[in-house]
């Protein structure tokens, strides 16, 4: 097994498993792994959050003998929000920016990101609103990319 192999299996474990089952937020389009990758990118920058990278993870996967190379991970947020969060609530900040994986399965793309709320803490009211408004837009986000087919 070599080590490229080892981290995108860490990598891909700590991402899914370190969430429960329930604590995550999965959608399946129709629409091809480009057109949905074109949509997500449109559809979260239409609620004003920033697209701040695309990371590829499927080099690896291809180099340890997948066949894919439709695999990438979309970092987002908004400054304000990420700042907020970096200054008032350093528990938070290895999560931010948000992010959703999004990959081909056959004909379809499927899109998965975490439940913001899985990190709600009532002792913090006030990033608790920003973890619930993440919440709230990342289904829509799905929800959009589930009728664009």
């Amino acid at each position: 097994m070599n080590i490229m192999k080892i981290l995108m299996t860490l990598f891909l474990f700590s991402f899914i498993a370190s969430v429960q089952a329930e604590g995550l937020m999965m959608a399946r389009t129709k629409q091809n792994f480009p057109e949905a990758m074109l949509k997500l990118q449109e559809t979260i920058r239409s609620f004003n959050y920033e697209v701040s990278r695309v990371q590829r993870i499927d080099i690896g996967l291809t180099k340890s003998g997948y066949a894919t190379d439709k695999y990438r991970i979309v970092f987002f947020g908004t400054e304000k929000e990420i700042a907020l969060i970096s200054e008032k609530y350093p528990h938070l900040i290895p999560f931010v920016p948000w992010k959703i994986a999004i990959f081909a399965e056959q004909e379809d793309t499927l899109l998965i990101s975490a439940d913001p709320m899985q990190f709600a803490d009532k002792k913090h009211p006030a990033a608790d609103k920003i973890l619930l408004k993440w919440k709230k837009d990342i289904g829509k986000f799905m929800n959009i990319l589930r009728k664009s087919e």
